[in-house]
């Protein structure tokens, strides 16, 4: 993996500034891979999916990789969020952030904080979601079981089961999604994927692989 950089960029999304990293094959496979965006907790940044090798293993694995800071953290602190905090967001929101990169429809892997701008997409316009990697994301209570029973988009529901909050409220509503598998971390916690990157990425990349 250590020919695989990592760039940065800016795009404009709904009026606002959003920075990004963004990490490309080096070989891209014969059959084309999705792409795959990442979102991000509270106290996290897209380079946290750097940090971690994240961006890295996905480019490897013949994957368009981006990581964007979501609007008032990391490097895009000067950008406004389109809703309150814990209120989920217009799905035009995260659409306009695909099609300013290009890359729908495409994975989107949305930990905690990232669920109010994941979960209207999902819902809204889930033809432009190719996949959906939920990690305990907020704002799963805002929506009905009927909402989610609509969906048929391909769901990984990933946990740690040390998260006795977020984790078992957004599985109990996540589990409504029909095309779903649950990916619990052992011994992992709220941001299970730090605490246990090994594991994290064999159970993303296994995904991944297995989408038709």
């Amino acid at each position: 993996m250590a020919d695989i950089q990592v760039q940065d960029g800016c795009i404009s999304a709904a009026g606002q500034s959003l920075f990004y990293r963004e990490a490309l094959p080096v070989h891209p496979p014969s059959s084309p891979c999705p792409p795959v965006l990442l979102l991000h907790g509270m106290r996290f940044s897209s380079q946290t999916w750097q940090d971690l090798g994240t961006l890295h293993k996905l480019a490897a694995a013949g994957h368009r990789a981006v990581a964007v800071d979501l609007p008032g953290l990391g490097r895009s602190s000067a950008a406004v969020a389109p809703s309150p905090l814990g209120e989920p967001a217009p799905a035009a929101f995260l659409q306009a952030v695909l099609e300013s990169l290009h890359m729908a429809p495409a994975v989107l892997i949305s930990p905690s904080l990232s669920g109010m701008y994941s979960l209207p997409l999902l819902l809204h316009s889930p033809e432009r979601v190719a996949a959906y990697v939920p990690v305990a994301p907020i704002c799963t209570d805002k929506f009905s079981a009927q909402d989610y029973g609509g969906v048929q988009v391909p769901t990984l529901i990933v946990y740690g089961d040390g998260d006795a909050q977020l984790g078992e409220v957004s599985l109990r509503n996540l589990e409504n999604l029909p095309n779903h598998q649950v990916f619990c971390m052992k011994g992992a916690g709220h941001a299970c994927y730090l605490d246990d990157a090994d594991t994290w990425h064999r159970g993303l990349l296994a995904f991944l692989a297995n989408l038709k």
